[in-house]
């Protein structure tokens, strides 16, 4: 039997709950076909990069699979009839990884970094000058406008 990764992206407004049984339906899918899923990994709501359907985000999640090509080509058949699923894609590899993905690891590091998974946005950059409305730090005086006289 072949490895492959399977990651598709199901609709923005379809619930958690949903996701994860459209994986299980997969996952048994496949196992019903003689091959295996020895991963799944939800890598939550992400913005995709353009527009699919009329979705901004999507619900990401990847499979990794162990599985005859016949198991692989139903399970991408019954992927492309269910409406909530708006992407996906296999890729046959040579080996499955059993450590959480690029994708995890990155996810985990943000949410240990502190202020959450924004992190501290500006870095070592300087604090930002108070400038004044009529120049660089009080500069010059304001102009009256009726007399043009400084004020």
């Amino acid at each position: 039997m072949a490895l492959y990764e399977n990651v598709f992206i199901a609709r923005q407004d379809v619930a958690t709950t949903q996701v994860e049984a459209l994986t299980t339906q997969f996952s048994e899918l496949v196992a019903s076909l003689g091959g295996t899923v020895s991963k799944k990994e939800y890598w939550g709501l992400r913005s995709l990069t353009y527009r699919i359907k009329k979705n901004r985000k999507g619900h990401y999640t990847l499979l990794n699979i162990d599985a005859p090509a016949a198991a692989v080509k139903e399970l991408e058949r019954t992927m492309s009839i269910n409406e909530d699923i708006i992407r996906y894609m296999t890729v046959r590899v040579d080996e499955l990884e059993e450590a959480p993905s690029a994708i995890m690891v990155r996810s985990a590091e943000k949410s240990d970094r502190p202020g959450g998974d924004r992190g501290d946005r500006w870095g070592d950059r300087p604090p930002r000058r108070e400038r004044s409305r009529f120049g660089d730090e009080g500069g010059a005086a304001p102009v009256a406008a009726e007399t043009g006289e400084e004020a």
